[in-house]
């Protein structure tokens, strides 16, 4: 058995080998193409001393193309080189753009008595590489060329024979794993038998430990996740699948291969919307890794509207009242209603106007500027471009009050003494400090913050919203205080962006920074680079910010948004290709059919297409097991994705012990036994007195901190510790100096991430916080690649193996 491990070893050793000096060739090629870069911002450097237009915008763009390309070759990724293919002789022998041969079937002759000859060896990484004689040392992942290594499968291999994993960290390689995707075959490579490393590569990939930040998986992807990724982006491709499947990863890796299958028209920006800042922050470093950043945005929904930032949390009664569709209407109501608003210093909105024409005093009063307000907000005109209108109809009523058409039966004396009488009014101080203070202009914050008056939002949502409906909403968001800039909620924001569409901005000129040779040439920037760029990087930030409207919007964890936030995502989608990848047994919305009206909105009746994966990577079989009994009381009928390994790990089920804080044991005194899901030992070995209510913050606190230090023994990456809502701060507490491996999160916060080990806390507590929490507990149970805790308080009802009513069969 030694000496047979020992030849296994050696066989990989020599493998290693191999790719290691494949990637240290790789990496010699680089830094001659580093060295090239460098000279030609050299060489453009040095035109700068030719003082024609001409010349001065050539070296421009020379420099801003030969620092692009210094920039990507000088980011060496992890796994920068991560797979192989080992292909059978094609049945033609074009060779496409990528210096690799299109052929997808191997020839007739490719295979003679269960034997073949490897005929071509394909490496596949972030970026393409070529040689100095142009044969390819490296295929970009998104290339033609590399979708055999996703796309084959031992039932259609295609030409491919075998399929390596390769891992790497900076320039040096750490280990392979290899699948056969012809078994059956004899396969020779240089004369040699081909070798095969490890027990496959998948499950080689879905076994490393996982960090805060998210591995792209791009070595990993398979057939059904690839045919979404390379799907055609017209119109809209929906992309349903259960947790673990690899949604995000999908959804991230598309907007890398749609930029490079067609850059220009992808050039106005693809917006990768994510339900939470946590999901941002875990998936943002992978689109450099996949040799893309700049062009595509990742954000959160409560990120979505410039100046504002999502931080508070509402609850969930509160959530369903801001997310429902019928706030259109409320905030289309407070947007009018707000004119009458009492002035910043208190000052009340005006009620009377008087002025002087041809010598007499002219007023309006109350009711005949009430009748000009209704006749102006009789459109659907934003509020603030209305003022125009206020202003003309006004400076009409104080005409005809004036008697002056009398005066003037000639028509063009008329127009004349009209246009005078305009100019004298219009230009008094009276008059405009009036229309100033009878139509000011509002600001989306203003107005969410004047519907924190209960009285008044009651006027505006009368018919609408229930009374208590009202009193809920209003209270909530007196946190923004009297000018709007406290803090915000995820939904706070999407209805930030409904007030301003329904107030809008008047148009105002945009100031331009003059520069002295665009008088001359014609031409902007032609200064030297070093002062160039920080004015590019300026330009660019600005353009990000003012930036609504894209040309793919690839929206992840869609089915968690509200009616709301689909109005929002969907205006800057307007003119946009869709990706929409969801798992409505995942959401936290009570209402799907609402949701789902308000997405067919924004998507409209562009032609969809759909795909559906069905496959859990995430999650070993005996978790996958335990979700699934959730699943089925949350969407009875609906079928868990197949997960495809399993660890011989049970998840473990614990009790909080009110007493003394520790982790109760039905046992004497024995271990927990990890395949029945027993409880942890208690040092009396006495069942948890379950006789006094539910478990205290302290004791409960006591008993995450022990299983969250087992659970750091057991698995060498991350601890995630899954709580209700409104327990979020304690859990912080709780597992504060356990080190940076653990986290702690409100249940709502852990959608879309994954951890080593995950301590499901009270899942009573969280199928309670809201009519969805059944739902949200599925999503909390699927988080974990290795170990799942499930620890109970007393409303979670545990038998005497400390298994909670909720999993129970």
């Amino acid at each position: 058995m030694a000496a047979q491990e020992a030849a296994v070893d050696s066989v990989r050793d020599r493998e290693i080998g191999v790719e290691q000096d494949h990637l240290d060739q790789v990496y010699r090629r680089l830094e001659e193409k580093i060295h090239e870069a460098e000279f030609l911002m050299d060489d453009a450097a040095r035109r700068g001393h030719v003082g024609t237009p001409g010349a001065l915008a050539e070296r421009d763009a020379q420099v801003f193309r030969a620092g692009v390309h210094l920039n990507r070759l000088n980011s060496e990724f992890e796994d920068f080189l991560f797979g192989r293919i080992d292909l059978l002789l094609g049945k033609d022998g074009e060779l496409g753009p990528d210096g690799a041969y299109t052929s997808v079937e191997p020839a007739d002759d490719a295979v003679r008595d269960g034997r073949a000859e490897i005929a071509e060896t394909l490496h596949i990484g972030r970026l393409g590489v070529l040689d100095a004689d142009y044969s390819p040392l490296v295929i970009d992942w998104r290339a033609p060329a590399a979708a055999p290594f996703y796309r084959s499968t031992p039932k259609d291999p295609g030409r491919v024979v075998r399929r390596r994993v390769i891992r790497s960290k900076g320039r040096r390689v750490l280990g392979v794993e290899d699948d056969l995707m012809r078994p059956e075959l004899t396969a020779s490579l240089g004369g040699a038998e081909l070798p095969v490393v490890g027990d496959g590569a998948l499950m080689a990939a879905l076994g490393r430990a996982r960090s805060h930040a998210m591995r792209d998986i791009v070595s990993s992807i398979q057939a059904e996740q690839d045919l979404v990724i390379r799907a055609p982006a017209a119109s809209v491709t929906e992309v349903g699948g259960g947790p673990g499947t690899g949604k995000t990863a999908v959804a991230l890796h598309r907007a890398a291969y749609l930029l490079y299958q067609d850059r220009r028209r992808y050039a106005g920006g693809i917006l990768v919307v994510s339900p939470t800042p946590l999901l941002v922050a875990y998936t943002e470093g992978v689109l450099p890794s996949l040799g893309e950043e700049g062009q595509v945005a990742i954000r959160a929904v409560g990120s979505l509207v410039d100046g504002a930032e999502a931080g508070a949390y509402d609850e969930p009664a509160v959530a369903r009242v801001k997310g429902s569709s019928r706030m259109v209407k409320v905030l289309r109501k407070a947007a009018r209603g707000a004119l009458e608003l009492p002035a910043a210093d208190g000052a009340a909105a005006p009620d009377r106007l008087r002025a002087v024409a041809f010598g007499e005093r002219v007023e309006l009063d109350a009711a005949e500027l009430q009748r000009i307000r209704q006749a102006v907000l009789g459109g659907t005109a934003p509020v603030n471009l209305l003022r125009p209108r206020a202003r003309r109809l006004v400076l009409d009523a104080l005409w005809a009050r004036s008697g002056a058409r009398r005066r003037y039966p000639d028509d063009e004396l008329a127009a004349e003494a009209r246009q005078a009488f305009d100019e004298d009014i219009a230009t008094e101080p009276y008059f405009t400090e009036f229309l100033d203070a009878w139509w000011p202009e509002l600001t989306p914050r203003r107005v969410l913050a004047a519907m924190a008056d209960e009285r008044r939002l009651g006027r505006w949502s009368r018919r609408v919203l229930q009374p208590r409906e009202a009193r809920l909403l209003a209270r909530s968001l007196r946190r923004t205080g009297a000018e709007g800039r406290g803090p915000l909620s995820v939904h706070d924001v999407a209805l930030l962006d409904e007030l301003h569409v329904l107030l809008g901005a008047p148009a105002r000129p945009r100031k331009r920074e003059a520069d002295p040779l665009d008088q001359l040439t014609g031409l902007e920037e032609l200064t030297t680079y070093a002062d160039r760029m920080p004015m590019r990087r300026s330009r660019v930030e600005r353009l990000e910010e003012e930036r609504i409207d894209y040309a793919h919007v690839i929206v992840d964890e869609a089915q968690d948004l509200t009616p709301m936030q689909w109005r929002l995502v969907g205006r800057r989608g307007r003119h946009a290709t869709w990706t929409v990848v969801g798992d409505p047994a995942q959401s936290s919305w009570s209402d799907p059919e609402e949701a789902a009206a308000a997405r067919d909105e924004a998507l409209g009746t562009r032609p969809r297409r759909r795909f559906t994966l069905t496959v859990n990577y995430r999650n070993p079989a005996e978790i996958a097991e335990v979700a699934a009994k959730v699943l089925a009381l949350a969407m009875p009928g609906m079928e868990s994705p197949e997960a495809v390994r399993s660890t011989g790990n049970h998840p473990r089920f614990a009790v909080a012990n009110q007493s003394h804080g520790a982790v109760a044991n039905q046992s004497h005194g024995a271990v927990a036994n990890q395949s029945h899901g027993a409880v942890a030992n208690q040092s009396h070995g006495a069942v948890a007195d379950r006789s006094h209510g539910a478990v205290s913050g302290g004791d409960l606190g006591a008993a995450v901190r022990e299983e969250a230090r087992r659970l750091l023994e057991e698995v060498d990456g991350t601890v995630g510790v899954v709580v209700a809502m409104d327990r979020r701060e304690e859990a912080r507490q709780w597992t504060a100096g356990l080190g940076d491996r653990v986290v702690a999160l409100g249940s709502l916060e852990a959608k879309g991430l994954e951890y080593d080990a995950t301590v499901v806390v009270s899942p009573a507590e969280i199928a309670d916080e809201s009519p969805a929490g059944l739902r949200v507990l599925y999503v909390a149970l699927t988080r974990a690649t290795q170990r799942l805790t499930v620890l109970s308080g007393e409303r979670d009802m545990p038998d005497g193996d400390g298994v909670p009513d909720l999993l129970r069969d």
